[in-house]
């Protein structure tokens, strides 16, 4: 399971900077504003020798009454949920007494805790840490969020006890043998039903009241021949509504067996149409890579109406998930349950896909000769040759000039061309551009003594 890593301080310390910093995003909002991240948002990153899962949380000013009070019980199940918690403060200002009540709620509830001084971009790192060692996590490690100063030195020792080679091993025994598929959705939308549907069996609890599955778990079976593992998670839900302490641990569960799946079937309940939890767990598997499919369950109750008001849902809330086949099922009654492991072998099967240069090039030769690509500063862009670059998902590297240049339209357009080509239905697909160098960028052609005696006399004049 990969590492979980919660960012904990006092207002505006640079919580929200770390995050996007360690995920490569920008999806927590970052202002110098105290006080701006409420709740504990989730992402994950690859700086360091594991790849983790990191968790931002609100900052703690040490009050205890109305909004200070839930903002620090998000940041104590943020550590109940975290392997280990990073405790920033701020190089800049000192200790105070809200870093001192962080550090005892790290004290109490963090496995682990990590001292990072932030703020600390042209300071001396003994000297920015010196005074924070009163507060006994250790010796303080002095970064700058803001401009990557020492993430990397602290991530390596972050992550250092965290071994990723029994998980690969294990994975690559698993994917010799089963397929991996992760069933994720909300409490309730009858995600262990279609598990007992698919094997045959009722293996799982099922019970109508959100969160009966407390865990992930894995269940192996066979069809056809063919070996299979589907991975039951606990219901995500809204955070504002987990209220049980056994709950807590089911968003980095999910995510988690998210992580370790080659194929992901996001349940919806159609009864209750796309909710904002729905399109955020979709977005994190599409940002994963993971082949996906999207399930509508309980469709057999909606009327005529209620149908297509869910299918334009669909189609309005989930737009970037046009590449993901979507089913109608009713996993309670048995309707169309048949038809979801022939669209996950589809899906796997696509995400796998060998793909020739051969084939790739001429396809994008075509692509251009259709639609050739704008002009930039009165100059073409000019793509010359592709190639595949990866598998799970398929990241197909595209070679030219002036590809950083290159238009998100005419990306989407040139993905749209290589899946219908290569049939890439079912899972995300990646494009990879690589510029070639111009031997020729700044160097000046050399001149003889005759000319650049010339040139200094045409300067001289021009001056004049």
């Amino acid at each position: 399971m990969l590492p979980v890593i919660a960012l904990i301080g006092r207002p505006n310390v640079g919580k929200s900077t770390l995050f996007n910093r360690l995920t490569r995003t920008r999806d927590a909002i970052v202002a110098d504003y105290p006080g701006l991240t409420r709740d504990r948002q989730y992402g994950f990153g690859k700086l360091g020798p594991v790849a983790y899962i990191v968790i931002d949380t609100g900052g703690v000013a040490g009050g205890e009454a109305g909004i200070e009070e839930l903002m620090v019980e998000q940041t104590v199940r943020a550590l109940d949920e975290a392997d280990v918690a990073i405790v920033l403060v701020d190089g800049r200002s000192g200790i105070t007494a809200a870093d001192e009540h962080v550090v005892t709620l790290a004290r109490r509830h963090a496995k682990k805790a990590w001292l990072a001084v932030n703020k600390a971009e042209g300071l001396d790192q003994d000297i920015a840490g010196s005074e924070f060692h009163a507060l006994g996590l250790g010796d303080p490690v002095a970064i700058s969020a803001a401009h990557g100063d020492r993430i990397q030195s602290l991530m390596d020792e972050v992550l250092a006890p965290f071994d990723d080679d029994d998980d690969a091993t294990e994975d690559a025994g698993d994917a010799g043998k089963s397929l991996r598929i992760a069933v994720i959705g909300r409490p309730n939308v009858g995600k262990s039903t279609l598990i007992n549907r698919l094997i045959g069996e009722d293996r799982l609890v099922v019970y109508d009241q959100p969160g009966t599955t407390r865990d992930s778990v894995s269940v192996p079976f066979e069809r056809d021949d063919k070996h299979y593992l589907l991975i039951d998670t606990a219901g995500v839900r809204r955070k504002s509504r987990v209220h049980e302490t056994i709950e807590k641990f089911s968003i980095v569960k999910a995510l988690q067996a998210m992580e370790r799946a080659q194929v992901v079937i996001a349940m919806l309940d159609a009864s209750e149409g796309v909710t904002e939890q729905d399109v955020s767990l979709m977005g994190l598997a599409v940002e994963r890579g993971r082949a996906l499919i999207v399930v509508a369950n309980k469709w057999d109750d909606l009327s005529a109406d209620r149908r297509q008001q869910l299918k334009s849902d669909l189609d309005r809330r989930l737009p970037f998930l046009d590449f993901a086949e979507r089913m109608t099922i009713s996993a309670l009654r048995g309707t169309a349950v048949g038809n979801v492991l022939p669209a996950v072998e589809r899906a796997y099967n696509a995400a796998t896909r060998d793909m020739s240069t051969t084939n790739l090039t001429r396809e994008l030769e075509d692509a251009v000769v259709a639609h050739a690509p704008p002009l930039v500063r009165g100059r073409r862009i000019r793509l010359r040759y592709a190639h595949q670059g990866g598998r799970n998902p398929p990241v197909i590297v595209i070679h030219g000039n002036q590809t950083g240049r290159l238009p998100d339209a005419y990306r989407r357009y040139l993905i749209n061309r290589f899946r219908k080509k290569f049939r890439l239905q079912g899972t995300p697909v990646r494009l990879s551009f690589k510029t070639s160098n111009n031997p020729y960028r700044g160097k000046r052609n050399k001149l003889t003594p005759r000319q650049e005696r010339r040139r200094k006399r045409i300067i001289k004049r021009t001056r004049k």
